[in-house]
């Protein structure tokens, strides 16, 4: 099966080059060049916001706001050792600041404190992903950044529906696997 598709994919692309090169290969170029632009200007948006990320860890605002986050964290991901709730409180900040892409390795060094072992999600692990794909933020710095790339006159008009949408899917997200686990507490009771 993968045969053919290659075969019908090169087949396209030599129909497509010898029907009309003078078309196709200028939108080809066009298409390269928007992608490189694009990937510097996402360059340039990560390189600010990890020196900020830094910056933070230099001056210890990640260990205050690890302090601040910890009654909240303690309540949803219950009790962690210090390492542990450090790097949940900065993927969740780096996620409210709207740099996911700084907020992925801080999760998965977290991710792996919190596997027991079990070849199983534990509750942590879980509340973790939803608050990882939920992406609760408060400044949508990427997209912000992309808007304004792109040339978009009001960039920051989608800053209310992501506050709005993100508190909305963390909660319901949060209820689901509470509820869920109710439910398999209830079955393993019975």
């Amino acid at each position: 099966m993968s045969k053919i598709w290659f075969w019908l994919i090169c087949l396209s692309i030599c129909i497509l080059i010898y029907l009309n090169p003078e078309i196709i290969l200028p939108s080809m170029l066009e298409a390269s060049e928007n992608t490189l632009k694009l990937s510097i200007s996402l360059c340039a948006i990560y390189s600010v916001w990890l020196g900020i990320l830094q910056v933070m860890e230099d001056s210890g605002i990640n260990k205050s706001l690890s302090k601040v986050l910890s009654p909240v964290t303690r309540k949803i991901f219950g009790k962690l050792d210090p390492v542990t709730n450090e790097l949940i409180c900065m993927n969740i900040s780096c996620n409210i600041l709207g740099m996911g892409g700084a907020a992925t390795p801080l999760g998965m060094k977290a991710m792996g404190r919190l596997d027991d072992g079990s070849g199983k999600a534990n509750r942590p692990m879980i509340m973790l992903i939803i608050f990882a794909s939920t992406s609760m933020q408060i400044l949508p710095t990427t997209v912000l950044g992309l808007r304004i790339t792109a040339g978009s006159n009001y960039a920051s008009n989608i800053i209310l529906p992501t506050i709005i949408s993100a508190v909305l899917t963390t909660l319901v997200g949060i209820f689901l696997a509470l509820f869920i686990e109710g439910i398999k507490k209830r079955k393993k009771n019975k």
